[in-house]
């Protein structure tokens, strides 16, 4: 079987690793594949060359929510024919969520803080996401560490920067995945709790569940395959890497995917 990693998130969204670092990673991993999946564009693909022993899988994923409760459903979509599609539903979401970072910014600077937005990474080089703002924070002495004391009474528990964008509709990115020709797989669903949401999922289109995630019990695990045998859905799997812009303790090629994903995807 093949070891594949097909969930990795690099520096055009809120990883901390550049392209070629994560394929570096994964070379020395002796992985076979992987899956760069930032969240909400499909411009990595661009930027991403081939190299002659790890497989690229072209994907992304969508940050999109239940409408009906506002509970968080992350979609990962792999091998779009017509990225395009997609891009004109997300789009909207990568300015969002920039201008909310700006917000965020200036209510740091009116608290008293030190923040020069020219020396803050940039998503793409172009988007701010509150992850290159605390690692500015961090960096500069303003902050002890990233996902600290600070981060919990700032982002968090009604801090002043805790507010969010308007997601897109779960249903919506299922649908705008398949007609763009890709594999619509739900990312983490014990970690967001949104099981209850397969079934009519599958009806949108979904092929797949991920099942290998750290943040998935064996419980979690155990009800992701009942599902996937009761639907007939493939099983993925990844490390959901960032490098330092997320508290994991997984690597690249930590956490693979079940042999049904890797067939399907790859």
């Amino acid at each position: 079987m093949l070891k594949a990693d097909l969930h990795i998130h690099s520096t055009v969204s809120d990883g901390s690793l550049s392209i070629l670092e994560i394929i570096e990673a994964a070379a020395a991993k002796g992985l076979d594949a992987i899956a760069i999946t930032d969240h909400d564009t499909f411009s990595q693909t661009a930027q991403t060359p081939k190299h002659p022993k790890v497989k690229i899988i072209p994907g992304l994923e969508i940050s999109a929510v239940d409408r009906s409760n506002s509970l968080r459903v992350h979609i990962l979509g792999y091998n779009l024919q017509k990225p395009e599609i997609v891009g004109q539903l997300t789009q909207p979401l990568l300015e969002a969520r920039h201008q909310n970072t700006m917000k965020q910014i200036a209510i740091l600077k009116e608290h008293g803080y030190s923040i020069d937005t020219e020396k803050l990474s940039r998503a793409d080089g172009k988007y701010f996401y509150k992850q290159h703002v605390l690692d500015y924070l961090v960096k500069t002495g303003q902050a002890e560490e990233m996902f600290g004391a600070f981060y919990k009474t700032v982002f968090k528990n009604n801090g002043i920067c805790h507010f969010d964008i308007t997601y897109i509709d779960a249903f919506d990115a299922v649908k705008a995945i398949k007609q763009a020709g890709g594999e619509a797989v739900l990312a983490h669903p014990g970690q967001q709790q949104n099981f209850y949401l397969i079934p009519a999922l599958v009806d949108c289109g979904l092929d797949g569940l991920e099942c290998n995630h750290h943040t998935h019990s064996e419980r979690d695990r155990a009800a992701v395959k009942r599902y996937a045998e009761a639907f007939g859905l493939y099983l993925t799997g990844g490390s959901d890497y960032h490098g330092i812009y997320e508290p994991q303790l997984v690597g690249i090629g930590d956490i693979l995917s079940e042999e049904s994903g890797v067939k399907a995807l790859c």
